[in-house]
């Protein structure tokens, strides 16, 4: 078994997933990516000589289990799980939300974090070490207008981030949840377009909404939640545990919309 720190972060080839992914890296953490982009997952292996993603929808509970184990095959253990993979839903109102839409982001954003924990927690129970940080949003702290898959799947990732810091806490495993706000990036982007499209006006009015729901007046960046996640991982974060900590320079309103990780 190496002696090198191992870290799995799902939906890590692109987006914030591989903004957490390269600074593990830079952290010397030897990391793996599941991602359920085929064209993301080429590109990331491309670019990284140890070619260490996966495709993998982690909705799928036994392909998840199936690159676990692969990743386990490989090097032997895992310090850090990273629960990214989610997607942003629809935007409507409830009556107008297709069933599919619902489940499916549900799906993706909440049962994937449980298929990827359940498959990680043997493991990390085995080694009486481990962290698994939730990539969760200040959503499902508040509830949001019009997001109700979104904000559904959100909300249920911090109530299992508590859960599982009981369950595993024991075992000295280390359970968080990151809750930021809109995120800059082209995800954000596509959501005010969708956003404007469906208020009449313009991305910058939507823009300029979203930044005054939070004190700080912008949006979250990516390195902030890097350096959180680089930081919950440390030992200087050994004491923290069942906490869903916000990244939203502190959230006055939500709204009638909410952008999304």
């Amino acid at each position: 078994m190496s002696d090198q720190s191992v870290a799995i972060v799902t939906g890590g080839a692109s987006g914030i997933g591989l903004g957490i992914a390269t600074a593990l890296m830079a952290e010397d953490y030897d990391v793996f990516v599941l991602d359920n982009d085929l064209h993301h997952v080429d590109d990331y292996n491309t670019n990284h000589p140890l070619s260490r993603a996966r495709l993998c929808d982690v909705s799928d509970a036994s392909a998840v289990a199936t690159e676990v184990d692969g990743v386990l095959h490989v090097a032997g253990r895992v310090d850090l799980l990273v629960n990214n993979a989610g997607i942003s839903g629809p935007t409507a109102s409830v009556e107008a939300i297709e069933p599919s839409e619902w489940q499916k982001t549900l799906d993706v954003g909440l049962t994937g974090a449980f298929n990827s924990t359940r498959a990680v927690a043997p493991i990390m129970k085995a080694q009486s070490s481990g962290v698994i940080i939730n990539i969760a949003s200040n959503a499902g702290l508040m509830g949001c207008p019009n997001r109700s898959p979104y904000v559904a799947a959100k909300w249920g990732l911090i109530g299992l981030t508590k859960t599982w810091a009981m369950e595993l806490g024991p075992f000295k495993v280390r359970v968080n949840a990151l809750c930021p706000a809109s995120v800059d990036g082209p995800r954000i982007e596509a959501v005010m377009a969708r956003d404007a499209e469906a208020r009449g006006v313009s991305i910058d009015e939507v823009r300029q909404s979203y930044e005054r729901q939070s004190s700080l007046q912008s949006f979250t960046r990516v390195e902030d939640i890097t350096s959180m996640v680089c930081y919950l991982a440390s030992n200087a974060a050994e004491r923290i545990s069942g906490q869903a900590i916000g990244l939203d320079g502190h959230t006055e309103t939500l709204g009638n919309s909410l952008g999304e990780l």
